[in-house]
């Protein structure tokens, strides 16, 4: 084959990359700068006795951010390029569906608002089995299954388990 025979995208090097993917680059960069500025607000105080400071999390995920934005940055001008969305249960050829993506988030927001109203386990139900619902799921029995027994679970974890108390409900 000549070459006056090939194609524009066969002939030239990989394209530079466009000004949407060093986005993702600066804003990790940018989260990065941010966790390790407020790192430093971290009392030393809280940290008693242990050898590890309060301090020790925030800056490892800090110098990461910016290690990730940094490889990210080379990897683009290198001609790395992210690939299309390619799942197997992804129609690609239907674009957003914009009523249920409100629908999602107004049941969102209103569990949220309805946490200090009914408590947390009954706001959770709601959300889980409206969210399935809206996502088109067609099994009742294991949505209100699912719906039942995952936030009452989370619930159970947090209140016994961790001591952290979540609103119950009106008292």
């Amino acid at each position: 084959m000549a070459l006056t025979e090939l194609s524009d995208t066969e002939t030239r090097p990989a394209q530079r990359a466009g000004l949407s993917e060093y986005v993702v680059v600066v804003v990790l960069a940018v989260m990065g700068v941010v966790v390790l500025v407020e790192a430093q607000g971290v009392h030393r105080a809280l940290a008693g006795d242990n050898p590890v400071s309060p301090r020790a999390v925030p800056y490892v995920v800090g110098v990461l951010l910016l290690v990730v934005a940094v490889l990210l940055a080379l990897d683009i001008a290198r001609g790395g390029r992210g690939e299309a969305e390619a799942g197997e249960d992804v129609d690609l050829s239907h674009s957003t569906d914009w009523l249920t993506l409100a629908a999602a988030i107004v049941l969102f927001v209103a569990c949220g608002q309805l946490i200090p109203v009914i408590g947390f386990p009954v706001s959770g139900v709601l959300l889980f089995f409206g969210m399935a619902r809206l996502l088109g799921s067609r099994h009742l029995v294991r949505d209100v299954v699912v719906s039942l027994v995952v936030p009452v679970a989370a619930f159970l974890l947090f209140t016994q388990g961790l001591g952290v108390y979540l609103p119950a409900g009106p008292q």
